[in-house]
């Protein structure tokens, strides 16, 4: 008997999904939205010299947070996977809300500390969790096809909630000095509330924490999925390729948006009542590169346009070297959208990487431990570039050694280790072919999970049915 053609997901936002499937996004909309609202981001480096901070002190403190949150990714991801995906975004907001508060308490230099170290454990406790949620949740419904535009959507709405509240933070703080932290902190305990409000997924909370009670059982099992997950990315060398390739947009994205965003425009002779304008429209395109991932021509796979979009990013950041002031505001714009389209797709490639059965929330808290690990690098890199007076320099050396991390990363796809289309080539167990034609057991392709063909094809796919919505799929 004919299978029924499947309804198409092009054609609305809501096409082919399930009630909670539904409620899932939108919960994860408004909690993604709230909890990285971040009124205070636009200021926060006049707020601390306001304060009293120099800049060795600011700059020391941001890379203090980056290694704070290196150590602190690995423990919470193996909360996650304990104690459940959701049970960690309400422990991440609750935090995130005393985080915001502290510098409205104590306005110095420990004060900051406290806050930024804060800040760093609230979103270890979120980063991989919130991913790992969404992608369970919309699995576990059936609904897994629209993941990426869920993960593209909740970004772009979340910057664009940023362009609508950043510019009204200059007025706010002249009626009330420490608003922006104030806001901050409501907008996190708004993320709670969603967080309170998502659906418990089943099949992946049931396991989280089947009934531990003894504290050394919990610590056996914490070291247990601690080993399972550096397993998992021994054991896969296409999981750890597509983490190790996410390093150059991530960290070139944080570096320059944040650390390095006012520094250029102050030295393009742009002044500081136009840096709100710029970032705004810098906001404005990652947003709608984010929400809109389907705009990639389907002529690359997914793994390919990350290392374009790296590539672009590195060439935009030369590039500001050489421009006027007007030239320097639309690559940071078009490098803000390169950025957007780029995090949806390298997150779901990552996703679709983790075998089966693994510690989702604590392998992806291994990707963001080494993107923050490099940021931290980079972070003390800059303050002493800037320090020399070198930031031509330091935007050309970026480029360049994004540049060469990529070609290596190319390289090693096209040997031999790893094949062009994610195969691990685990010589040590060749494929046995089963009578029916399909994979044996000693197949890394099988049902065990540790293989990476089906996940790369399946990372192919998903962003394929974004970029041509309007094809219709049949079941077999």
């Amino acid at each position: 008997m004919r299978a029924r053609p499947r309804s198409r997901t092009g054609s609305g936002a809501t096409t082919g999904l399930t009630d909670t499937a539904r409620r899932i996004i939108r919960l994860n909309y408004g909690f993604q939205l709230l909890f990285n609202l971040l009124w205070w981001m636009p200021v926060f480096y006049a707020y601390q010299k306001a304060a009293g901070l120099s800049d060795a002190e600011i700059f020391g403190i941001q890379s203090i947070y980056y290694v704070a949150f290196c150590l602190l990714e690995i423990p919470t991801g193996l909360i996650a996977d304990r104690i459940g995906t959701r049970n960690c975004l309400r422990a991440g907001a609750v935090v995130m809300t005393a985080a915001n508060l502290a510098p409205v308490v104590s306005a110095s230099y420990p004060g900051f500390l406290i806050h930024f170290l804060a800040i760093a454990a609230g979103r270890s406790l979120t980063s991989g969790a919130a991913s790992a949620y969404l992608y369970d949740g919309l699995r576990a419904q059936r609904c897994d096809e629209h993941y990426l535009r869920a993960e593209g959507t909740a970004r772009a709405l979340g910057l664009a909630a940023k362009v609508v509240c950043w510019p009204l933070v200059g007025p706010l703080m002249v009626l009330a000095h420490p608003a922006p932290y104030v806001l901050s902190a409501a907008s996190a305990a708004g993320s709670l509330v969603c967080a309170v409000l998502l659906p418990r997924l089943a099949g992946a909370e049931a396991a989280a924490d089947p009934g531990r009670s003894g504290g050394g059982r919990r610590g056996s099992a914490f070291l247990r999925d601690a080993g399972t997950a550096l397993r998992c990315v021994a054991s896969s060398p296409w999981l750890a390729l597509v983490m190790v390739q996410g390093v150059a947009v991530f960290t070139l994205s944080r570096i320059c948006q944040v650390n390095l965003f006012q520094p250029i425009l102050l030295d393009h002779g742009i002044g500081e009542s136009s840096h709100g304008g710029v970032l705004a429209a810098m906001t404005v395109a990652e947003a709608v590169a984010s929400a809109r991932p389907q705009w990639l021509s389907r002529r690359l796979p997914p793994v390919a346009w990350v290392s374009v979009l790296s590539l672009a990013l590195a060439g935009t950041l030369a590039a500001m070297t050489l421009g006027g002031p007007w030239i320097v505001v639309v690559l940071l714009c078009l490098f803000a959208a390169a950025t957007g389209f780029a995090f949806p797709v390298q997150r779901k490639l990552v996703n679709d990487a983790v075998p089966a059965h693994a510690p989702r929330a604590t392998l992806l808290s291994v990707e963001s431990i080494v993107d923050r690990a490099v940021c931290a690098l980079a972070a003390i890199a800059a303050g002493a570039y800037l320090s020399a007076g070198h930031l031509d320099a330091l935007l050309w050396h970026s480029a360049l050694a994004t540049a060469v991390l990529l070609g290596v990363f190319q390289l090693l796809l096209r040997s031999g280790a790893v094949a062009r289309d994610g195969r691990d080539g685990d010589a040590a167990a060749p494929p046995r072919p089963r009578p029916d034609g399909g994979a044996g057991a000693g197949d890394p392709s099988s049902v065990a999970g540790e293989g990476a063909p089906e996940r790369a094809e399946a990372a192919d796919a998903g962003l394929a049915e974004v970029l041509e919505p309007d094809r219709t799929r049949r079941t077999p």
